[in-house]
């Protein structure tokens, strides 16, 4: 089996080429700096560094990547990894790995990784939809016509 889950923030804005089909096709590529914990050899606290995951989206998920993704935007990736090679112009072999998107997901709301980082809870709109104390949000009168879903 073939899968991998990331969690990460995008270092840079995605990179979208399409190809030259009849119906091109969207292809982002784009980098997540995963963190990564270890312990050092006496114990102690675990140091924190990062691991930088190349990834590649096709299709639908390209052109979403291509409009919503930016730097620094928190993600989660699941998808499999593809290894590959080609000879570069100086005749070296170069070899390559990244994760090829299968689902692409935000991981933390826009609020939250605009400004400080911090996660801030949507501001009250004078008491119209409030919290029910079961997590979920009450959906005002009239409102359930204009969501998306039923």
């Amino acid at each position: 089996m073939n899968k991998v889950i990331l969690m990460g923030r995008l270092t840079r804005d995605p990179e979208v080429r399409y190809s030259q089909a009849e119906n091109p096709l969207a292809i982002a590529r784009y980098t997540l700096a995963v963190d990564r914990r270890y312990q050092r050899a006496g114990g102690g606290d675990g140091e924190q560094n990062a691991d930088f995951i190349s990834c590649v989206a096709f299709g639908k998920a390209g052109e979403f990547a291509e409009k919503y993704f930016h730097k620094g935007t928190k993600l989660v990736v699941s998808g499999r990894i593809q290894t590959g090679s080609y000879t570069n112009k100086e005749g070296v072999k170069v070899y390559t790995t990244e994760v090829v998107a299968e689902e692409q997901e935000f991981a933390e709301s826009k609020n939250a990784s605009s400004g400080s980082g911090n996660y801030s809870a949507p501001a009250s709109n004078g008491g119209e939809a409030s919290g029910a104390g079961d997590g979920f949000m009450n959906i005002p009168d009239g409102m359930d016509e204009e969501l998306p879903f039923n």
